[in-house]
């Protein structure tokens, strides 16, 4: 293919890109009004969203108060639309039968479009929130450690907030704050652990990295599974991080889908509306498909949630807590915690480039790149292969004093 025909192909594309995402600027847009219309006939009371200026976003700064680690992040309101620039909702702003534009509605557990079984709505009858934490069993969450590892370890697996069984409060903006103030409160706490070993994968790095870094004398090892993470000093970083992981690509189909998800709220809520929603259908579905009683939890759980808490949980953390990114490396370098970093060379999701900023800002860390898979497959197909790598990292440790007394926290999402 000459260079002619490589530019030619190029400025179709582009173009072809640049008219299906404007074609989705003003479907988002449209649905902003519709779900405005149904939201007020469903509920009483159209539901916030971020189409419009931060300034009316009153009940949406994050829930506890003024700290960043709990305010939303700026790519909420830095979404560009070209139907929403050109004007497109102000006489949606103008006309508001009930005046609660931008308010955040305390009065339903649930919104009309969320699933409703028991699974995804049991927390709401316990006045104090927890997290779902599956401690030591059942063995099918921890099928491959060895014998050795699971006398000598206490495991705690750990739905974060808004995801799988955990609890989905509507009036939470998922801000980091929140989510390392429940796994303090449902793991931390109440188990007594003062020593303990992180393992995450993907935005739970982020939120691992966060907790490492304000429980430094406590961590012992952090095993971060293709962490998005990415340099906090660039102005805008909130909004730098979502352009480099959601970018607006028709190709190929997942990178596609993340950008729909990210950018277009809206459109995102109807894919949950689909999908979340009608989850027990898809897991029925998928028995009989796979002929298979039992699902592995990651299959069930990928649908265990909320559209409000994916899209904020998305915003804040992964986007939102770019700004910090830096602060908890630097002191997770002074304190000289042992990071361990694994990345599939084919993940489309996340770029190796994420791995290679947080070796450059501590250079004792382990990066460990797994030829031949992407970013799920690093961990799914080759479980045995990474749960070895796991009592590896910890068997430095042993001799370091008794390892019964130390916990694992494991972040899955």
């Amino acid at each position: 293919m000459d260079g002619q025909t490589r530019r030619a192909r190029h400025s179709f594309t582009s173009l072809l890109t640049s008219l299906v995402f404007l074609f989705l600027d003003f479907l988002d847009a449209s649905l902003c009004v519709l779900y405005r219309f149904l939201d007020a006939f469903f509920e009483g009371k159209p539901s916030p969203c971020y189409c419009h200026e931060s300034g009316g976003g009153g009940g949406r700064s994050g829930a506890s108060g003024g700290d960043g680690e709990s305010e939303v992040s700026e790519s909420l309101y830095g979404r560009r639309n070209v139907f929403r620039e050109m004007g497109m909702l102000r006489w949606v702003e103008r006309w508001d039968l009930y005046g609660s534009a931008g308010k955040v509605v305390m009065n339903h557990r649930r919104r009309w479009s969320d699933c409703g079984c028991e699974s995804c709505v049991s927390w709401a009858s316990n006045d104090a929130l927890k997290l779902h934490v599956v401690v030591q069993e059942p063995l099918q969450v921890f099928p491959n450690f060895s014998e050795s590892a699971r006398t000598n370890y206490r495991f705690f697996a750990v739905d974060l907030l808004g995801f799988g069984r955990s609890p989905k409060p509507r009036d939470c903006t998922y801000t980091l704050k929140d989510h390392l103030g429940m796994i303090e409160k449902s793991v931390i706490i109440p188990y007594g652990l003062n020593s303990f070993h992180l393992v995450a994968h993907s935005m739970g790095c982020v939120i691992a990295l966060a907790l490492a870094a304000k429980y430094t004398k406590s961590v012992k090892s952090i095993t971060i599974t293709a962490p998005p993470c990415f340099p906090s000093l660039k102005r805008n970083a909130s909004l730098t991080a979502l352009e480099k992981l959601a970018e607006k690509r028709l190709w190929p189909p997942l990178l596609f889908g993340s950008a729909v998800m990210s950018w277009y709220e809206h459109l995102g809520r109807c894919v949950c509306f689909l999908l979340c929603r009608n989850h027990r259908t898809w897991e029925r579905i998928l028995k009989l498909v796979t002929r298979r009683s039992d699902l592995h939890f990651a299959a069930v759980d990928l649908t265990r949630h909320t559209h409000h808490s994916a899209w904020h949980t998305m915003h804040n953390v992964i986007c939102g807590g770019a700004k910090f990114l830096d602060d908890y490396l630097e002191r997770l370098r002074k304190s000289r915690a042992r990071i361990v970093i694994i990345h599939g060379n084919r993940d489309k999701v996340v770029p190796l480039e994420c791995s290679s900023n947080i070796k450059m800002k501590i250079p004792h860390a382990e990066v460990d790149i797994i030829p031949n898979v992407g970013h799920t497959t690093v961990i799914l197909g080759r479980e045995q292969a990474f749960t070895r790598k796991l009592e590896h990292v910890w068997a430095k440790f042993a001799s370091l004093g008794p390892e019964l007394d130390r916990g694992l926290v494991l972040e899955r999402w």
